[in-house]
C-alpha cells in the first residue's frame, strides 16, 4: 500500500501538495480527501501514490479523512484534466473541480453570465415515429457509421431533421457497445431534446445539469463510472463526464455561445469534445443550421465532413422574409407587422415576436441638458421595468427608483428611448386587444413553472402570440406558427465585437426558422434601422453561403478568427488607474518576451500584441477594466509568450487577471 498521496485543491496555484495515509487508510487515484490546506481544511483530489517523497517524511501530515470509498474518475479523466489545466491557465485542482460534479461550481458558472437574456431550446420535431426517415437522413447517417471515429458537421434548415439522425447515430452507437455524449446549449430550457433522448433510451439515460442536488448529481456520475448510463445528455459540462468506451460526442446547436465557459477555466465545450473524441476514438457529429465561422471553414476546407439536410420533413417549407424600414415608422411594431399578425389571427394560425432586449424602455435623456441615466457601477445605460417601477442594470443588478425630473439640472423635460420586451407587449395588447399574448423573458419566467405552463399553452393553441426574447428564437417547434415577427434586428449587429455580424445573422436565421414548419407560407417580417445591412440582406435571402464568403474574406482581411487565434487578458480593478499601470506593465512585459524570442537563435514567436486597452464595457460592478488581446496563428506560441511573462510576475492584489483563451466576445 502506497504510504503518501499527491492531491490537488481548487485553488490558483499550480502545484499539488504531499500527505500520508492514516492508519488503515488507502485513498486510491480519483478520490477525495478532506486534509488541512495551509490554515484552512479543504478537500481534494488524489492524482498520485507513492511510497517516497522529496522532503523530510517528519513533515508531512496524514489527511484527515477519505470521502470517497470509490474512485470517481480514471486515468482518461485525469489526461484530460491536466490537458485543460495547460489549454486555460488554471491549475490541476481548478481543472478537476470544473469537471467533476460539484454544486457550488455549478452555482459559481451560472452566476457568471453577462447582462445578456440568453437561452435556447432545440431542434426536436414533435412526434417522432410518424415521419418517415428522409433519403437525406439516411444518407447522412450511413457516412457517420461508416468510419468509428472522424469529425461530421450535419448542417441544414430548422426543420431538416438533424436531431432524428443524431438519436439514430447514437442507438447505432449503443448497439456497437460503445457510450454516447449528447450536448445541448442549455439544459434548462431543452425540454423537448431531453425528453426525446429519453423516450428513446430509458434507463441507459442520465441527464446531467446544474439543477441537480449535489447527492442526486454524484449518484448519476457513479451511474455512468459503473456502466449503468450509457446515454449522457447535458449542457457543456457533461462533456467531461467518465462513459465507459466513449463511441460518440453530439455537439448540438454547435454554434452557441454558453458552451463557452465563463469562469475560469474559460473552456470551450466543442474544443473538450474534438479533444475527447480524437484521444478516444469516437465520432463527433456537430449540428447547425447556423453555424460558427469556424466550423464552416472547416467544412469549406475538408477538415470536417459537411453532411447537408435540405427539406423540411413535416410538410413546411422556407418561410418568406421580408425587411422593413423602421426609420419611416411609428412605435415598436410596424404597419406591416400588425396587418399580417391579424392575418394570421383571423385564419386560426399563431405568431411569434422576437426581440433580444427586456424591460420597458432602455435609453433615458434630459432634453435640456442631455444628461443620461447610466448604471453608478457600470458603463452602461440603466433599463427601465415599468411592472417593477425599476432601474435596473442588466450587468452587475444595480437597481433604483426612476427620476421624476432630471438628477443632473432639475428639468421636467426628460423622457424614455429604445424599446424592450414589456413595451412591446403593452403595445400589442393594445393593438391586438381580441388575441392572447404572453411574454417570455427572464423576468417573466422568474417563477417555477412558468416557463412550462406558457409554452404548454401555446402548443395547445391557447395562446395567440408569443413574444420573447432568445427564448423563442431557437429551437421552439409549434404546428400552429406561421408568422415570425423580428421586432428589431439591430441589437445584435450594433456590438462593438468581431463577431456581431455571424451573431446577427444567427439570430435572424434561426427565429426566423419557427415560421411554417408543418405548412406551406410561413413569413417572417424582419424590422430594422439598417435596411441596408449586407449581413440582414443575406438572412433574407436564405443565403448562408454569401453570408459566410463574406464574413471570411472579413475575418481573413482583419487576421482574426478563424484565420488566428486570440488570447485575451482583462485586468479589472476598483482602482481605474492600477488597473490601466498594471495593464500597460504586463504588455511591456509581453513585448520583452517576444522581443528576446525573436533574438534566440532560429526562435521567433509569432504573436501580436493588441492593446492594452480600454474593454467595450469599460467598467462592470465597479471595476475598470483593462484588456489586451495576443493574437497569433496557432494557439502555442500566444500561451507560451503569457507564460513567459508571467512566470515571475503576478498583478497586485487589488487587481484581478482574467485569461480567456479563443474568447467568444470582447465586450
Amino acid at each position: 500500500m502506497p504510504r503518501y498521496v499527491s492531491v490537488a485543491f481548487d485553488v490558483p496555484v499550480d502545484r499539488q501538495w504531499s500527505y500520508a495515509n492514516p492508519e488503515g487508510m488507502d485513498a486510491p487515484i480519483g478520490s477525495r480527501v478532506e486534509a488541512a490546506l495551509g490554515r484552512r481544511t479543504a478537500i481534494g483530489w488524489v492524482v498520485a501514490l507513492s511510497d517516497t517523497v522529496d522532503i523530510d517524511p517528519s513533515r508531512i501530515k496524514s489527511y484527515a479523512r477519505l470521502v470517497d470509498a470509490e474512485p470517481l474518475f480514471g486515468p482518461e479523466t485525469l489526461a484530460l484534466a491536466s490537458w485543460l489545466a495547460g489549454m486555460y491557465f488554471c491549475s490541476l485542482g481548478e481543472a478537476l473541480s470544473a469537471m467533476m460534479p460539484s454544486a457550488e461550481r455549478e452555482s459559481k458558472r451560472r452566476g457568471a453570465s453577462s447582462g445578456s437574456d440568453s437561452g435556447s431550446f432545440d431542434d426536436v420535431r414533435i412526434a417522432t415515429g410518424s415521419l418517415v426517415p428522409s433519403e437525406e437522413q439516411k444518407s447522412a447517417l450511413a457516412r457517420i457509421l461508416a468510419r468509428p471515429a472522424g469529425r461530421w458537421y450535419l448542417y441544414g434548415p430548422t426543420g431538416t431533421g438533424k436531431t432524428e439522425v443524431f438519436l439514430e447515430a447514437a442507438e447505432a452507437t449503443l448497439a456497437e457497445g460503445r457510450s454516447v455524449i449528447y450536448l445541448v446549449p442549455e439544459i434548462a430550457l431543452t425540454r423537448q431534446v431531453v425528453e426525446a433522448v429519453q423516450d428513446r433510451f430509458g434507463t441507459l439515460c442520465a441527464v446531467i445539469h446544474s439543477g441537480l442536488t449535489a447527492p442526486k448529481k454524484l449518484a448519476e456520475w457513479r451511474r455512468i463510472l459503473k456502466g449503468e448510463a450509457r446515454v449522457i445528455v447535458g449542457a457543456r459540462s457533461a462533456v467531461f463526464v467518465p462513459v465507459q468506451k466513449l463511441g460518440l460526442v453530439v455537439l448540438d446547436e454547435e454554434h452557441e455561445g454558453s458552451y463557452k465557459a465563463g469562469s475560469s477555466p474559460r473552456y470551450h465545450a466543442r474544443q473538450v469534445a474534438m479533444r475527447r473524441a480524437a484521444s478516444e476514438g469516437a465520432r463527433l457529429v456537430m449540428g447547425s443550421a447556423t453555424p460558427s465561422v469556424e466550423s464552416w471553414r472547416l467544412m469549406t476546407e475538408g477538415g470536417i465532413e459537411r453532411l447537408s439536410l435540405s427539406r423540411r420533413l413535416a410538410g413546411g417549407d422556407m418561410p418568406t422574409i421580408e425587411l422593413v424600414d423602421m426609420r419611416v415608422e411609428e412605435g415598436a411594431l410596424s404597419r406591416r407587422l400588425i396587418e399580417e399578425v391579424r392575418a394570421v389571427k383571423k385564419a386560426g394560425g399563431q405568431s411569434i415576436l422576437f426581440l433580444n432586449r427586456r424591460g420597458f424602455s432602455y435609453f433615458w435623456s434630459c432634453k435640456s441638458c442631455g444628461a443620461e441615466l447610466k448604471c453608478r457601477h457600470c458603463s452602461v445605460g440603466m433599463t427601465y421595468h415599468k411592472e417593477r417601477s425599476r432601474l435596473v442594470c442588466h450587468y452587475c443588478g444595480y437597481q433604483a427608483t426612476p427620476p421624476s425630473a432630471c438628477p443632473s439640472c432639475g428639468s421636467l423635460d426628460t423622457g424614455w428611448a429604445g424599446f424592450g420586451t414589456e413595451r412591446v407587449e403593452e403595445e400589442a395588447a393594445r393593438l391586438f386587444p381580441d388575441m392572447s399574448i404572453a411574454r417570455l423573458d427572464a423576468d417573466a419566467t422568474s417563477r417555477k413553472g412558468v416557463l412550462e405552463k406558457t409554452l404548454d399553452d401555446f402548443r395547445d393553441g391557447k395562446i395567440d402570440a408569443l413574444l420573447g426574447t432568445q427564448m423563442v428564437a431557437k429551437g421552439l417547434n409549434f404546428p400552429g406558427v406561421r408568422l415570425v415577427g423580428v421586432i428589431l434586428a439591430d441589437t445584435t449587429l450594433n456590438l462593438p465585437d468581431f463577431r456581431a455580424a455571424e451573431r446577427a445573422f444567427g439570430l435572424v436565421t434561426q427565429v426566423a426558422g419557427r415560421a411554417g414548419r408543418f405548412v406551406k407560407g410561413g413569413k417572417v417580417i424582419v424590422q430594422t434601422y439598417r435596411p441596408t445591412s449586407p449581413v440582414l440582406r443575406r438572412a433574407v435571402a436564405h443565403d448562408a453561403i454569401g453570408f459566410y464568403s463574406d464574413e471570411l474574406a472579413i475575418r481573413r482581411e482583419l487576421q482574426f478568427p478563424p484565420y488566428s487565434r486570440l488570447l485575451r487578458i482583462v485586468l479589472r480593478s476598483k482602482d481605474a488607474n492600477l488597473a490601466r499601470a498594471t495593464a500597460e506593465e504586463l504588455a511591456g512585459r509581453l513585448a520583452r518576451v517576444l522581443e528576446l524570442a525573436k533574438m534566440a537563435p532560429g526562435g521567433s514567436l509569432l504573436v501580436d500584441v493588441l492593446g492594452p486597452a480600454e474593454c467595450p464595457i469599460a467598467v462592470i460592478a465597479g471595476n475598470a477594466r483593462r484588456q489586451i488581446l495576443l493574437r497569433s496563428n496557432e494557439a502555442s506560441p500566444a500561451r507560451a509568450a503569457l507564460s513567459a511573462a508571467l512566470s515571475s510576475w503576478s498583478p497586485p492584489s487589488q487587481v484581478y487577471l482574467e485569461l480567456d483563451p479563443d474568447p467568444v466576445s470582447l465586450l
